[in-house]
């Protein structure tokens, strides 16, 4: 499993949440860390991701780009 270049702090930056919230899907999901600072595995960090975005789109809403749906 490769790592990705991310922290839990640079995550939560990025997607303007604390990092408590970060460490709250962490544990939901079974991802060890010790720290804000902790560098995670790129397989996390896309989970971690995936339910970040999840949260910010509710389910049943769709992307659109033009005239088209992304799927």
């Amino acid at each position: 499993m490769g790592f990705a270049d991310l922290s839990i702090a640079e995550i939560a930056a990025d997607y303007s949440i604390p990092v408590e919230q970060v460490f709250s899907l962490c544990n939901q999901l079974g991802i060890a860390y010790k720290h804000q600072k902790t560098r995670l595995a790129l397989e996390d960090a896309k989970a971690i991701i995936s339910q970040i975005s999840s949260e910010i789109r509710p389910n049943g809403t769709n992307d659109l780009v033009g005239d088209r749906e992304v799927p």
